[in-house]
This record gives C-alpha cells, structure tokens and sequence, in this order.
C-alpha cells in the first residue's frame, strides 16, 4: 500500500522547504509487515537506488529480506509525489513524498541534512539544510531577516 509522510514546521520568513536531488537521503526505521520486526539501526532511501525484484517482477528503491521471518521486502520512494513544504504550510501537517510499500512499513522518520529551502521575500537560496536537531535558523542578506525552520515532526498517513 502507499503510505505518505507528513511534515509539519514552522517556518520563519522562508518556503519550498523541499528534499534536493536525486541522492537525497529519506532516513527511516522499517518494519515487517509479516512478522512485525523494525529496523534497529535508521535505513536510507534515495531515488537514485534501484534493486531488482524477485521473479523478475520490475525493481524497487530498497528490498531486503527480513532478519527474522527472511521474507522479501520492498519500498518504493514515489518520485512524483515529492512536495516542498510552503510558508503558507507552516505549523500545518503536510504530506510531502509517498512510499509504495509491499511488506515493509515505515515507522519512523529522522530528517538529516540535503534539505532545501528560500527565502519568502527575497528567494535567497538556502542549501543543505540539516534538520536533524529539529530545528535549524540561518541569516537572510537580502532581507536582512532572520530565517528559520523550526519544531519539525512527522507522521505517516495511509493514502
């Protein structure tokens, strides 16, 4: 099934939060959909991975076999769906890229650095944004404002 994560921030004085490039890194904590077992170390998803499906049956962004019931698993990062996150987004939960799951869940998110964003005003361009602590602030010369990404958290919908 396809599932969605949302983000929710609040932004100051910046928009189009948005996951850069091809090897941007979605860190996630996976679970089984057969016996439930979940990832103890974080695993990363980029577009730019690609492994061949058992039988021949295409490819997908990530499979692996489960540690413990050693069942075949796959997640697909849907490219399409990827969506930057707007200043009018601020505070509210936005869905910003969708997985394509069969047997592997994802259960939790940690987002790190490759993150872009500019600046609301000026359209000042802000590069490898690292949102592991949650919070990130830089300085906008155009406007001399303050910028800010600020309280970041996630949760996985169903779509």
């Amino acid at each position: 099934g396809r599932i969605g994560l949302q983000l929710r921030a609040t932004l100051e004085n910046i928009t189009r939060l948005r996951a850069e490039g091809e090897d941007f890194r979605w860190y996630l904590k996976l679970k089984c959909g057969n016996c439930g077992e979940v990832s103890e170390k974080w695993q990363y998803l980029r577009l730019m991975d690609s492994a061949p499906l058992k039988g021949g049956r295409g490819s997908a962004t990530m499979v692996q076999k489960c540690k413990l019931c050693s069942r075949e698993n796959s997640i697909d990062i849907l490219s399409q769906t990827i969506k930057p996150y707007n200043a009018e987004d601020s505070e509210k939960f936005k869905t910003i890229v969708e997985f394509e799951c069969r047997g592997l869940e994802p259960v939790d998110f940690q987002p790190q650095a490759g993150f872009a964003a500019e600046g609301a005003e000026s359209g000042t361009p802000f590069n490898d944004i690292n949102l592991l602590e949650k919070d990130w602030n830089d300085y906008d010369e155009k406007t001399k404002e303050s910028v800010g990404i600020y309280e970041v958290t996630h949760k996985f919908v169903k779509c």
